[in-house]
């Protein structure tokens, strides 16, 4: 468990140091901005959508190493799926954040995204794991802004 828990560390850092498809992205056609006050994460999310599929998708902004990581990996997996598609994953990966840390992780279809099947331990941190969620959610619905207060 706890080799797989290093693997797991190693992946998040990787991200928050090497973040994938962070800057503007060129023909952005959405846009919304995620801000989490209790800990000064900040990030917007832009995407180019066209037939209700994610073309483009990349961050901007600072945070935690969690919520950094996060943004990078969401990025990496929401690329190409439909907007139906994006919601399941994010109810899966918030399935995954939230649940019981005594029990094993829901970690279904998840991919690279299982790596944060230890924020569940930490309950705080679960806002920095999903700020950028909430915020490509927002983006993909016609709204700018989100907090997650």
């Amino acid at each position: 468990m706890s080799e797989l828990r290093e693997l797991y560390q190693s992946v998040i850092l990787d991200h928050n140091r090497s973040p994938r498809n962070r800057g503007p992205v060129p023909g952005a056609n959405r846009r919304a901005e995620g801000h989490n006050p209790l800990c000064g994460d900040h990030v917007v999310v832009q995407a180019r959508v066209a037939d209700d599929r994610i073309e483009a998708v990349g961050f901007e902004g600072r945070g935690c190493a969690i919520s950094t990581a996060s943004a990078s990996l969401m990025t990496e997996a929401v690329k190409g799926r439909s907007s139906a598609e994006v919601e399941k994953l994010f109810e899966e990966f918030r399935q995954l954040v939230t649940s019981d840390p005594t029990r094993e992780a829901p970690v279904g279809g998840l991919g690279k995204l299982a790596v944060f099947s230890g924020v569940r331990e930490f309950p705080l941190r679960v806002k920095c794991a999903t700020l950028c969620w909430h915020a490509l959610q927002a983006a993909l619905e016609g709204r700018s802004e989100v907090s997650t207060e």
